[in-house]
């Protein structure tokens, strides 16, 4: 089942995707311009995953003090980063190097404390599409990430649906891509994680108590390229969506 939440008439809705755009719960259908695109669910704590593909890690080799033998690479994200399918992501006029990165987002759906790997697939509600953005300008620390680089406002797009763990067979066999204004840029597979779900959920929960609305996003494979204002951006996972974003500048926020 594949659900969402949209605003359309000075409300917020839940919807399901309908053959002519969107399914409001009261039974009205829209078309995907007609309402504005939430994240699919209430978000809680973003927790992002860096240099979690193998292929990426060497694309980035010049840059990087780590190996694909150190723990994960975690950082966190605040709510204000998160916007929906559809919407505008800034990208300063000072900077000279701005990325996609399509990410499998995974939803988890109850408490996690110290759960084992083995059990770990249990606490996953979904999984979404995202599209986390990354200027590399502002890097510090050989690809450390850091606030301006990956908490900025509007700089994680999430959706268009969250895609119940039951209708994924298997989510490590999933292909991902990109696309820029029509053009593939980055593909890439799930299964070329380096640390899977049920270890990501495991590690995690040793020290902190994933709770339902939780996001872990898995990282992203080779192939991120900068983009530009007026660029359409689509990433795109098998089986879980399409999620459309488009890049403006500092005029459209009026600073």
């Amino acid at each position: 089942m594949k659900t969402g939440r949209v605003a359309y008439a000075g409300a917020i809705h839940a919807a399901c995707p309908h053959e002519r755009g969107v399914r409001l719960a009261d039974g009205r259908v829209l078309t995907e311009a007609d309402v504005v695109w939430l994240p699919p669910f209430e978000v809680g704590t973003l927790i992002a995953l860096g240099l979690n593909y193998s292929d990426h890690v060497k694309e980035l080799s010049k840059e990087l003090t780590i190996t694909t033998k150190d723990e994960p690479l975690v950082f966190l994200k605040g709510p204000g980063a998160v916007i929906g399918h559809r919407g505008f992501t800034r990208r300063p006029a000072d900077v000279t190097f701005m990325h996609y990165e399509c990410e499998l987002a995974v939803v988890v759906g109850q408490p996690a404390h110290k759960v084992r790997a083995a059990d770990a697939m249990r606490h996953v509600a979904g999984y979404t599409v995202c599209n986390d953005y990354a200027i590399r300008d502002y890097l510090e620390n050989w690809y450390r990430p850091n606030l301006r680089v990956k908490n900025r406002d509007g700089g994680t797009v999430l959706g268009p649906w969250l895609v119940d763990a039951e209708d994924i067979e298997n989510p490590h066999d999933l292909t991902l891509r990109t696309l820029v204004n029509g053009n593939v840029t980055q593909q890439g597979h799930t299964g070329n994680m380096i640390n899977d779900i049920p270890a990501l959920i495991e590690y995690l929960s040793a020290f902190m108590t994933l709770q339902p609305g939780d996001v872990i996003l898995t990282g992203t494979p080779e192939g991120v390229v900068n983009v530009n204002v007026g660029d359409e951006v689509v990433t795109e996972i098998e089986g879980i969506g399409s999620l459309v974003n488009t890049i403006v500048g500092d005029d459209a926020f009026g600073r």
